[in-house]
């Protein structure tokens, strides 16, 4: 009689699903994302002119590219300008907007203070956040253009003169903006901070107060070092978001699509958008640098910022001398 060979039971493997969870969101990237920057960079390799209502095209190579940095005898860096414009108005929104933020986060998550309503001033800070772009920039245009009422008051007051005008300032104009933004977004990021903050454990603040460590102490020592990782993603989220600036400036103060006075408040954005109707190659040459500079950017904060092992580094004497590795 022969022998039954045991019953193998195959088990099921269930590993692959997770592959078709995620198949939708490659599929969506790659057609509306991966495949217009491939085929913009295609288009930066040639020159669009249209005369007589006739479009011609002609491969140059890189020497949009080389136009667009300067490289070109008689060309302008109008990429370089324009980038220094962007950054500029990033700058002086983003860090007042992350002081003031830190600054009420910690207000609002301090348990010692026996503030009452807070959920009320949570609202009442996130509140400019959902009001649309539009409305932000026609609003301050309003309040700060030469008749406005703001000015208007600070003349009477004797506080500038007569003449003064925010909206001819290269820095009046760009502060404005910057100014414009931090109001606009301050609130977003203190509820991104808050959220960090009541996430660390209350029991780290009750050993150093048996320490007797003070309040700046606990928040220097305690509260940034475990907030990194969100203050990483808030710094990469904002420049990512600042390279591409484009709503509020382009409705603030401009002509057509130059933003004034003289070109000083053009984003990289708007020189892409002024030049799309005209020089499709070109623009699609700023948008390639631009993507250019967003993702080296976005590299280099999270090198700069990444999580240390915690491991120190032996050190090189320590092994010459018979000491522990």
């Amino acid at each position: 009689m022969k022998e039954k060979k045991p019953r193998i039971r195959r088990s099921v493997s269930y590993s692959r699903y997770g592959y078709y969870f995620i198949l939708p969101f490659f599929i969506v990237y790659a057609v509306f994302s991966l495949w217009p920057l491939i085929s913009t960079f295609y288009y930066s390799l040639f020159e669009y002119t249209t005369r007589n209502l006739k479009e011609t095209v002609s491969y140059t190579g890189l020497t949009n590219y080389k136009k667009l940095l300067g490289f070109v005898d008689g060309e302008t860096p109008y990429f370089l300008k324009y980038l220094g414009n962007t950054v500029r108005i990033w700058f002086f929104n983003f860090v007042p907007q992350i002081l003031l933020s830190l600054l009420l986060a910690a207000w609002l998550t301090d348990n010692s203070k026996k503030l009452n309503a807070k959920g009320f001033y949570k609202v009442m800070v996130y509140m400019p956040n959902i009001i649309t772009a539009a409305s932000i920039s026609m609003l301050f245009y309003a309040f700060l253009n030469q008749f406005g009422p703001i000015m208007t008051a600070l003349r009477n007051i004797g506080w500038i003169s007569q003449d003064a005008n925010i909206m001819t300032s290269k820095w009046g104009t760009s502060l404005s903006i910057s100014f414009i933004l931090f109001w606009m977004w301050y609130g977003n990021t203190t509820l991104l901070l808050i959220s960090g903050m009541l996430g660390i454990n209350s029991s780290l603040y009750e050993a150093a107060d048996i320490d007797g460590a003070n309040g700046w102490q606990k928040f220097t020592r305690i509260t940034l070092p475990l907030l990194k990782p969100v203050l990483m993603y808030m710094l990469v989220t904002s420049a990512i978001g600042g390279l591409q600036l484009y709503d509020i400036p382009a409705l603030f103060n401009v002509s057509g699509s130059i933003g004034l006075p003289d070109d000083t408040s053009t984003t990289v954005t708007m020189y892409i958008m002024r030049l799309h109707t005209t020089d499709i190659g070109r623009a699609s040459a700023v948008s390639i640098l631009l993507f250019l500079v967003t993702m080296l950017v976005s590299l280099v904060l999270l090198y700069s910022m990444r999580q240390k092992n915690g491991v120190p580094k032996r050190r090189r004497y320590g092994a010459a001398k018979g000491g522990v590795n």
